[in-house]
C-alpha cells in the first residue's frame, strides 16, 4: 500500500467516525425534541416537560449539554463531509465543540447523574448525548484530528461561547426563575454559590482546554492538513 492509498484509508475512516457520532447526536435531539413536545421526560432534568411549548423548547435550547451537542452534530457533519477542512472560524467552532462537549460529559457523570433517572426513550437519548457524544469526539479528536489545529488565539476565543451563556443563563433564570441546572438554581443555592459553581467548571474548562491545545501542539494524528504547513498557519490566526 503506498503512502497515498494509506492516507486516503485514513481519511475514509475519520469521515467514517465522524458521520457515526452525527447520526448518534442527531437520533438523540430527535428523541428529545419529540419528549419536549409530547410532555415527556427531559433527559437534562429527569423532569416531564410542563408548560407552553415555546416555553419548552426554550429550556430545552437553554441546557449547555444541547448546545454542545448541537456545535458536535454541526462540526462532526462537516468533517464526514470534508475531514479537511479548516479556517480561522472552523477552528473556533470545533474547539467549542471538542471542549464543550467534554465539559458535558464530565459533569453529567460527577455531579447530575445521581439527580436525575431518565427512562425509556429519555434514557436513550441520554446515553447518546451524555456518553456517546463527549468520548467518542474526543476519542475521534484524539486519533484523527486533524492537527494541529488550535492556536493560542483560538482557545482565548472559543470562551466566548461559554462566558455568554452563562450570562445568559443568569439573565434569564433572573427574569424566569428557571435554571437549567440545580448547581445554578439562585433561587434554591443563593447567587453566591451559583456565581463559585460557575467559576470552578470554568477553571476546569480553562485547565482541559490548556490540556487540548498542547496535544495538539505535541501530538500529531492520523489525518493531516492537505499539503499545508498547519503549525505555520496557527501561528497567524
Amino acid at each position: 500500500m503506498t503512502v497515498e492509498q494509506a492516507q486516503s484509508t485514513k481519511v475514509r475512516v475519520a469521515r467514517a467516525w465522524y458521520g457515526a457520532i452525527a447520526v448518534v447526536v442527531a437520533i438523540a435531539l430527535v428523541i428529545q425534541i419529540v419528549l419536549i413536545l409530547t410532555g415527556g421526560q427531559d433527559a437534562n432534568s429527569g423532569s416531564n416537560a410542563t408548560g407552553p411549548i415555546g416555553t419548552r423548547l426554550v429550556r430545552l435550547f437553554s441546557f449547555f449539554t444541547i448546545q454542545s451537542n448541537l456545535f458536535v452534530l454541526g462540526t462532526s457533519i462537516a468533517l464526514m463531509l470534508n475531514v479537511h477542512r479548516d479556517g480561522k472560524v472552523w477552528r473556533v467552532l470545533r474547539m467549542d465543540a471538542l471542549l464543550g462537549i467534554i465539559i458535558t460529559g464530565l459533569v453529567y457523570e460527577t455531579v447530575l447523574a445521581r439527580l436525575v433517572d431518565p427512562q425509556g426513550w429519555a434514557l436513550v437519548a441520554t446515553i447518546g448525548f451524555h456518553y456517546i457524544a463527549p468520548w467518542a469526539t474526543l476519542i475521534g479528536w484524539l486519533v484523527f484530528g486533524p492537527r494541529p489545529r488550535i492556536a493560542w488565539r483560538t482557545t482565548l476565543l472559543a470562551f466566548i461561547w461559554p462566558v455568554l451563556w452563562l450570562v445568559y443563563t443568569f439573565l434569564h433564570g433572573a427574569v424566569t426563575g428557571w435554571y437549567p441546572y440545580p448547581f445554578l438554581d439562585v433561587s434554591e443555592i443563593g447567587l453566591t454559590a451559583s456565581i463559585v459553581n460557575s467559576l470552578v467548571v470554568l477553571a476546569i474548562g480553562i485547565v482541559l482546554a490548556i490540556i487540548l491545545t498542547l496535544i495538539d501542539h505535541r501530538v500529531p494524528s492520523l489525518v493531516r492538513g492537505r499539503g499545508e504547513d498547519a503549525r505555520a498557519a496557527d501561528a497567524k490566526v
